[in-house]
């Protein structure tokens, strides 16, 4: 990246929330922050940095707060709602006054005061405490645009009478309240928790993402991980509602460095690359549900009945704690069994560099952002199967917008995950589809590309918004009047 060389003075807190996939790509975040000469100061939860590996740099720490659940919650997909109602309320506490110390700077440490936060967008209220505080702060969203603005749609679908469904309705029913959507939106499309909204009004899941979606129009900008050449109609639709929007992804893309240590919260088998090099060239089916995803046994049966049928070697990541109450290692014999030597299991794998490796055929997703820029920057065709949230969207764009694979939402039958996986690995227009949106992508963060004007557009807006900060802040009267509360 040819950044601009950022004031001394700006220093940012990233603060994701506590989850896998937005640790990881707020982390290609901070990286690019420290590429382009800034501070940035890393916040965990206490759970999470104990297991990340994280390690400082001269202008990078990690720090943690306490999420307020006990050690032995799960933290699992099911009752992320106790997780983010425990951030709001209890986690928010001790942000605040970590807030307050850092705006007295580091000196030993070598860490000027923070000038700026850049908070995930579903925990709108970091954005909230920071500038109560003084500290200009910024809206980050993990997930896609089309998402992003189907959420912000929502008043419009109420409105239109497209939400709530009703027991037994078409799902395949056309959706128009989404703009630059309708000649192909569908109800299965929406967002997750779009399904079981019967009474909108008093749903707490819809008002929830609802609200934190709405609420990034009230920070200084929106930044997204996207590129113009993937969402370039989602963003011209969100920005008459935010102050500012930011377009700068893939992140993951953006430079050649490594991101900062201190992200991946499971480790990576690294064996299945060697494993990978003894396949043929686009031989394999690469298979990760991502972080969250959890399947019943009936779906593992399922899934392991039409890869073996499909008859590809497949590489399949399957988490301890990804199918319901089962032994991982019943799970792994089972795999090896069926797929004698044309199978390997990891519970964990390195997957930008198996979507990279000239063995992977294709990719049998959830769709998750993270995985869906991976796969488009490498130009690997999908099978997309969406567990919940924004996946149901992009897995719409993988297979009837951008036409780079096949969209598999709401089937778990074995014949059909047999005859996605074959069309997918076989079928010269998909793989044609996905290489021409990896060229585009590609150039979009390439030096003089969208994403990296984009990028250069925001450390600028950034270390002018620090450079106010610091001018609030050399004043002793207003630090010491946050710092005791």
């Amino acid at each position: 990246m040819d950044m601009v060389a950022a004031t001394p003075a700006a220093h940012v807190l990233v603060f994701p929330c506590p989850v896998h996939g937005h640790i990881t790509c707020m982390l290609h975040f901070a990286t690019g922050l420290l590429a382009a000469g800034l501070h940035v100061t890393f916040l965990h939860s206490d759970h999470n940095l104990r297991r990340a590996a994280a390690a400082s740099s001269p202008r990078l720490r990690y720090v943690s707060i306490p999420d307020g659940l006990p050690v032995e919650h799960p933290r699992d997909v099911g009752r992320i709602v106790e997780l983010m109602e425990s951030l709001k309320t209890k986690a928010s506490v001790a942000y605040r006054s970590l807030l307050a110390s850092l705006l007295l700077g580091d000196a030993t440490g070598g860490f000027p005061p923070v000038t700026c936060v850049v908070a995930d967008g579903i925990m709108s209220f970091a954005v909230d405490v920071a500038e109560e505080l003084g500290i200009p702060a910024l809206a980050f969203r993990t997930d896609s645009a089309c998402s992003f603005l189907a959420y912000l749609s929502l008043p419009r679908l109420l409105e239109l009478g497209e939400l709530p469904f009703k027991d037994g309705d078409d799902l395949d029913e056309p959706v128009r309240g989404v703009p630059g959507m309708e000649s192909f939106l569908r109800r299965r499309d929406l967002p997750s928790q779009c399904r079981d909204c019967s009474d909108p009004d008093n749903d707490p899941l819809l008002q929830i993402v609802y609200g934190f979606t709405a609420h990034s129009g009230n920070a200084r900008a929106l930044v997204l991980n996207t590129a113009a050449s993937m969402e370039r109609a989602a963003l011209a639709h969100i920005a008459p509602h935010m102050r500012d929007v930011f377009a700068i992804g893939p992140l993951h893309a953006m430079s050649p460095t490594a991101p900062a240590a201190g992200g991946s919260l499971w480790r990576e088998d690294d064996g299945c690359l060697a494993w990978l090099d003894g396949q043929a060239d686009r031989s394999v089916v690469y298979v990760s549900l991502g972080s969250l995803t959890v399947i019943s046994l009936e779906q593992f049966t399922e899934f392991l009945h039409g890869l073996v049928a499909a008859g590809y070697p497949f590489l399949w990541v399957l988490r301890p704690d990804m199918v319901g109450a089962s032994q991982s290692a019943t799970l792994r014999e089972a795999v090896a069994a069926a797929g004698k030597s044309k199978a390997r299991v990891v519970e964990w794998a390195p997957q930008r560099g198996v979507l990279r490796h000239r063995a992977v055929g294709c990719f049998l997703t959830h769709a998750g952002w993270n995985s869906t820029l991976e796969a488009a920057v490498e130009g690997v065709p999908m099978v997309c199967w969406p567990f919940f949230t924004d996946q149901q969207i992009n897995s719409r764009f993988v297979g009837g917008v951008w036409r780079t694979g096949l969209d598999m939402k709401d089937v778990c039958d074995a014949a059909v995950v047999a005859r996605m996986v074959r069309e997918a690995m076989e079928s010269g227009q998909i793989r044609a589809s996905a290489q021409a949106l990896a060229r585009e992508v590609r150039r979009d963060v390439a030096d003089g590309g969208s994403s990296t004007a984009e990028f250069k557009r925001l450390v600028e807006f950034i270390v002018e918004l620090s450079t106010t900060a610091v001018a609030a802040i050399k004043d002793e009267e207003y630090v010491a009047s946050y710092v005791n509360i």
